[in-house]
C-alpha cells in the first residue's frame, strides 16, 4: 500500500506535516517504537509510529530521523498525546532527510493504525500471491515448468507467514516448506482429515494437535479435465491428499480462502500427473497377474518380469526376489453423511489399489515420486502388489585365522548389518493404522496379507496364494485395519481364526472365566501368572524371576489355577488348552 492511502483514510486521524512529494512510497509493514536507536528492528518499508518518549531536547530529533532514513523506512507518524503539538525540530529533521512525517491525533490509538496497515498489506500480498498461484497452475497444467508444489508452499511461508504441508491419507509428507513435519504429527492430522471427511463436512477442517491449530484443506482437482467427483465419499476418502496449514482458517476472509483453494487445485494437477505416471507400473502388474492366474508357463512369466524389473528398480536390470501383497477394503454399512448408496455400489478394487500404493511407499522417503518401485493391479475386490526386492550384499567370508592383511581388512566389528529389504506385515501398517482407521470409520475394514519372498517366476503363483491366505487370516481378526504375514501360516495362528465364534467363546469362558472372576475379587493376577508360566515353558525358576515372586508364591498361584479350572498344568494337553484359550480370548 502507499502512504497516500493512509492519509486519505479519515478514520486513522493522520495529518501531513512534511514530505508531500514522497507519498507514493510503499508501506510494507508497521512498527511502534520509543527507542532512541531502533535500527536493529527495521528492515525497510515500515511506517514507524512513535510517542516521542525518546526525545529529551531538540538535539535528539535529527539523530533519530537520520537512523530511520538510513534504514529505509517509508514514513514516520508521531503521536500528539504526549507533547500536544509535534516539535518543530522534528519537522525540520524530517524535511532535511526527506522522510514523510504525520501527526497522529490523540484520539486515535496506535493499535488502530497498526491493524489497518497489517490488514491492507496482507490483503495486497494475498492478491499478488493469488496471481502467482494462478500463473503457476497454468504452467503445471501445460508441463513441468512450474517447479512443483514446493514453490507455492514456499510463497505461502514467505509472503503470508503460513506454514503448510501436502500430506497423503496416511500422513506421509509429500511436499512442504521448511522443516519436515514429524511423522506422528502428520499421521494425527491425516486422521483428523479422514474422520471429518467421513462426516460429510465441507473443508477446510479445523484440528488442534500438539498445542497448535491446523486447517486441513482437501485436495481435489475441480478444473478442466478433472475426474468427476465420487458418488460416495468412501470411493475417494482413502486416496485423497490434503493440505495442512498451521493456522485457524475459521475467521479468514473469503479472498484468503479462495487463495488456498487455488493452491489445492494447483497441487491436484501434480497429483494427476503422478497418477498418470503410475499407469505403466499398474499395467505391468496387471499383465504379470493375469499370466500367473492363468497358469502360464514360468518362462513366459519370467520374460514379463524381466520387462518389469528395470521399470521398478532402475539400474538393477533384474530383481533377484519378489514379494506379493494382497489388500482388500470392505464396507459393511449402507450410506454415510458424505454420500448415498450401499456397499455394493462401491468398487473395492480401485480403492484398495490406490490405498495399497500408498501403504507400500517407504515412509523414510518423501515426495510424490517415491512410489516408483510399486506395481499394483486389482482384480475384483482385491488389490495385488508385485514388489521387487533388491539384493542384499552377502557378508564377507570369515576364516579361522582371520584376514591375512589387517591393514586392508574392513572393520567388521563396526560395519552395520545388512538390512532385510523384505516387507513384514506387522511393520507395514504400524505407522498408518491410526489415520486409516479414522477413514474407515464404523463401516469399513482394510485387511492385508504378505507373502514370503520368492526367487523365480515359478514361485509367484504360490506367493499369490500365500498372500491371499494370509489376508483371510487377517480378515478373521477384530479391528478396522488388520494384517498377517506368511510366517503366521505355519503355526497354530493359521487355525484359530477359523474356529466358529460360539465355539471360541465357550472354550475360552470354560477355561478362563473362573480365573478372571477370582482376579476381580482378590486381585490375585492369576491370568498374568498363567501367561508367564506358559511363556517360560513351565520353568518354575524362570517364571518366578520374571514375575519377581518367590517360587513358593508361584507354586501357590499355579495350584489355585488348577483348583479353579480342574486342569493339571503338568500335563501337555492342559498346557496346550490354556495356551489356545489365551490366544483366542
Amino acid at each position: 500500500m502507499r502512504l497516500r492511502a493512509l492519509l486519505e483514510t479519515d478514520a486513522l486521524g493522520l495529518r501531513l506535516l512534511g514530505g508531500e512529494d514522497e507519498l507514493d512510497r510503499t508501506v510494507r509493514g508497521v512498527m511502534t517504537t520509543d527507542l532512541r536507536d531502533p535500527s536493529r528492528y527495521l528492515s525497510g518499508g515500515e511506517l514507524v509510529l512513535t510517542g516521542l518518549a525518546w526525545r529529551r531536547d531538540a538535539s535528539d530529533s535529527e539523530p533519530f530521523v537520520r537512523i530511520l532514513a538510513g534504514a529505509g523506512v517509508a514514513g514516520l507518524a508521531a503521536g500528539e498525546a504526549e507533547l500536544g503539538d509535534i516539535p518543530a525540530d522534528l519537522v525540520e529533521a524530517c524535511v532535511q532527510h526527506r522522510l514523510p512525517l504525520f501527526a497522529v491525533n490523540e484520539t486515535v490509538a496506535f493499535a488502530t493504525i497498526t491493524e489497518h496497515v497489517v490488514r491492507q498489506v496482507s490483503g495486497e500480498r494475498a492478491g499478488d500471491l493469488a496471481a502467482v498461484v494462478d500463473r503457476h497452475r497454468r504452467l503445471m497444467t501445460s508441463g513441468p515448468a512450474g517447479g512443483g508444489p514446493e514453490v507455492v508452499l514456499d510463497l505461502l511461508t514467505s509472503d503470508l507467514d503460513l506454514r503448510a504441508w501436502v500430506l497423503s491419507p496416511t500422513g506421509r509428507q509429500i511436499a512442504g516448506a521448511g522443516a519436515p513435519l514429524p511423522a506422528s504429527l502428520g499421521a494425527a492430522l491425516a486422521g483428523h482429515h479422514l474422520a471429518a471427511t467421513r462426516t460429510g463436512r465441507r473443508g477446510p477442517y479445523r484440528a488442534a494437535v500438539a498445542g497448535s491449530t491446523y486447517s486441513l484443506f482437501p485436495i481435489r482437482n475441480a478444473g478442466r479435465g478433472a475426474v468427476p467427483a465420487a458418488r460416495d465419499v468412501r470411493e475417494s476418502v482413502l486416496s485423497d491428499w490434503l493440505l495442512a496449514v498451521e493456522a485457524d482458517a475459521s475467521d479468514w476472509p473469503a479472498a484468503r480462502l479462495d487463495l488456498l483453494q487455488g493452491v489445492t487445485q494447483l497441487i491436484a494437477v501434480e497429483r494427476d500427473r503422478r497418477d498418470a505416471a503410475r499407469t505403466v507400473r499398474r499395467r505391468l502388474a496387471q499383465e504379470v497377474l493375469e499370466l500367473v492366474q492363468a497358469g502360464a508357463a514360468p518362462a513366459e512369466i519370467a520374460a514379463r518380469l524381466r520387462v518389469a524389473a528395470p521399470v521398478l528398480l532402475p539400474g538393477l536390470g533384474v530383481a533377484p526376489q519378489w514379494q506379493v501383497v494382497v489388500a482388500r477394503v470392505d464396507w459393511t454399512a449402507a450410506g454415510t453423511a458424505g454420500g448415498a448408496g450401499v456397499p455394493g455400489d462401491i468398487a473395492g478394487g480401485p480403492v484398495a489399489q490406490a490405498l495399497l500404493e500408498e501403504i507400500l511407499v517407504d515412509p523414510a522417503v518423501s515426495g510424490p515420486d517415491s512410489a516408483d518401485r510399486i506395481a499394483v493391479a486389482h482384480t475384483g475386490e482385491e488389490a495385488i502388489a508385485l514388489v521387487p526386492l533388491p539384493a542384499v550384499p552377502a557378508p564377507l567370508p570369515e576364516t579361522v585365522d582371520g584376514p591375512t592383511d589387517n591393514a586392508a581388512a574392513p572393520d567388521t566389528a563396526e560395519a552395520p548389518a545388512a538390512q532385510d529389504p523384505a516387507l513384514h506385515a506387522d511393520a507395514l501398517l504400524a505407522s498408518v493404522r491410526e489415520p486409516l482407521s479414522a477413514g474407515l470409520a464404523d463401516d469399513g475394514r482394510l485387511t492385508l496379507g504378505v507373502s514370503a519372498a520368492v526367487h523365480s517366476a515359478e514361485g509367484l503363483r504360490g506367493a499369490l496364494e500365500e498372500a491371499r491366505h494370509a489376508r483371510r487370516v487377517a480378515a478373521a481378526r477384530p479391528g478396522r485395519v488388520c494384517a498377517a504375514g506368511h510366517h503366521e501360516l505355519a503355526s497354530h495362528v493359521l487355525l484359530l481364526p477359523f474356529v466358529p465364534d460360539d465355539v471360541r467363546r465357550a472354550f475360552t469362558a470354560r477355561l478362563l472365566d473362573p480365573l478372571r472372576d477370582y482376579d476381580r475379587r482378590h486381585r490375585a493376577e492369576l491370568i498374568e501368572t498363567l501367561e508367564a508360566f506358559l511363556d517360560c515353558d513351565g520353568s518354575w525358576t524362570r517364571c518366578a524371576a520374571r514375575l519377581h515372586l518367590h517360587v513358593n508364591t508361584l507354586r501357590y498361584r499355579v495350584g489355585r489355577i488348577e483348583q479353579l479350572t480342574g486342569r493339571d498344568l503338568s500335563r501337555l494337553e492342559d498346557k496346550l488348552d490354556f495356551f489356545l484359550a489365551l490366544r483366542m480370548s
